[in-house]
């Protein structure tokens, strides 16, 4: 008996990791196809100006949150059930408070830099959705339910782009950013309730404890350190449109942010074929120990993910001078030779993510730190001085010399720990 009950939920757990996937791809094909359609229909201004919006929002993102769920999500793997919904309580007041503060000055600078009144009125609402549906699938990862984490991710990001691309095949007025923009916040309420309704079937009490405040303030003290990291990376990662906005207009923004498009679906494929499985068992290995069957995981996640990253490089490559065709804008077919580079960092920024995340299951976070805030002016110097001599092939070029440093400092630092089998301790 023990055997086929052991053959059965190695049957279910297989099942539910390929509905995973099916889900992620799903998700992932949606907003492959959105984003050509919004370069086929919409005009390459009106493209740049979406990138520009999407990168500030990942941005807000992290001003309002505080990288906080960093120290959730080991900490609530270590208590028992009824006391997950006090921290989730403790991590909702905080984000509160950081709205208060946070918003109006995100807005004032926004609107120093020029944005229209347009896109500044849909910033609050779609940063807040984001913001709380990021935060929801997060915890159901960690609490290892990545089937319904990629349900409520393919209403958060699939359902509006399938509409999107409906309108605009069908209705010329609908081929617009404010339209777009309703649909991203339509798709961001369903999104919102379905992930309550899913969190409250979960097994989590304490709701009505009182918040811990010092808990809370040991929370931020702890994730602190990685916001700075985290900002100097998404600086990186928002700074490159900008900057690309500086060497070559709006509208290479546009052909710029089709690109990014293309490669950020490797991504997306990844955390739903790979990352998200080993991640919890990287995090229950390292607690108890077992460093052998955690070196096994390290070992089998790298080997995936590059070999997704090769096979995805070469395939995005070769097809993507096709769908440019198909576009049929001058614009974007003159800017591929940006592609290249952009699919290189990408690939880099993937295989880094194996000793990233091997690093933080130990809890060693000095290097994850350092990498990325060394990373940051290492982008700006290189871009700086790359932009004299290769236009805008400078801004992809310095992101893929930037993920190239942080993919070799972690890897690095992860060897020097697992070489040891020592536990958990700081290495820079």
């Amino acid at each position: 008996m023990a055997p086929l009950l052991l053959g059965n939920e190695r049957l279910v757990a297989g099942a539910a990791r390929l509905l995973n996937i099916g889900l992620r791809f799903g998700t992932l094909l949606t907003r492959f196809l959105f984003v050509f359609f919004l370069a086929r229909y919409v005009e390459p201004t009106s493209v740049g100006y979406y990138g520009l919006f999407t990168a500030t929002i990942i941005y807000g993102l992290y001003l309002v949150g505080l990288d906080f769920y960093v120290f959730l999500s080991r900490e609530i793997l270590t208590v028992s059930e009824d006391q997950r919904g006090a921290m989730l309580k403790g991590q909702l007041a905080l984000c509160g408070l950081l709205y208060l503060i946070v918003l109006p000055t995100f807005v004032l600078v926004l609107m120093r830099m020029g944005w229209s009144v347009s896109l500044l009125c849909w910033f609050a609402p779609i940063l807040a959705l984001e913001h709380f549906n990021q935060e929801v699938s997060r915890l159901l990862i960690v609490l290892s339910d990545q089937v319904a984490a990629s349900i409520t991710l393919f209403v958060r990001q699939g359902s509006w782009a399938i509409a999107a691309v409906a309108l605009m095949i069908a209705y010329p007025d609908g081929r617009n950013l404010n339209v777009i923009m309703v649909l991203w916040v339509c798709a961001g309420l369903a999104a919102g309730a379905l992930g309550i309704w899913r969190v409250k079937q979960l097994p989590i009490g304490g709701w009505s404890r009182p918040i811990d405040w010092r808990w809370v303030r040991k929370g931020i003290s702890v994730s602190a350190a990685f916001l700075v990291s985290t900002l100097a990376l998404r600086g990186i990662q928002t700074a490159d449109r900008y900057w690309m906005e500086g060497l070559g207009g709006i509208e290479t923004v546009g052909a710029y942010v089709l690109f990014l498009g293309v490669a950020s679906t490797l991504m997306v494929f990844l955390d739903a074929g790979v990352f998200s499985f080993s991640y919890p068992a990287l995090i229950s290995h390292s607690h108890k120990r077992e460093y052998d069957l955690a070196r096994a995981t390290v070992r089998q996640m790298f080997f995936q993910t590059l070999a997704i990253s090769v096979a995805f490089g070469f395939v995005s490559w070769t097809l993507l001078p096709y769908l440019l065709h198909w576009v049929d804008k001058a614009v974007y077919q003159d800017a591929f030779g940006l592609y290249p580079w952009v699919v290189l960092a990408a690939i880099t920024n993937a295989v880094g993510m194996v000793p990233h995340y091997a690093l933080y299951a130990r809890g060693v976070d000095k290097p994850i730190i350092y990498s990325h805030i060394a990373a940051l002016p290492v982008f700006v110097i290189s871009t700086w001085c790359l932009s004299k001599s290769h236009a805008e092939l400078a801004v992809p070029i310095s992101m893929t010399i930037s993920f190239t440093l942080i993919m070799i400092w972690k890897a690095v630092a992860y060897q020097l720990l697992d070489r040891n089998h020592s536990t958990p301790k700081s290495t820079a």
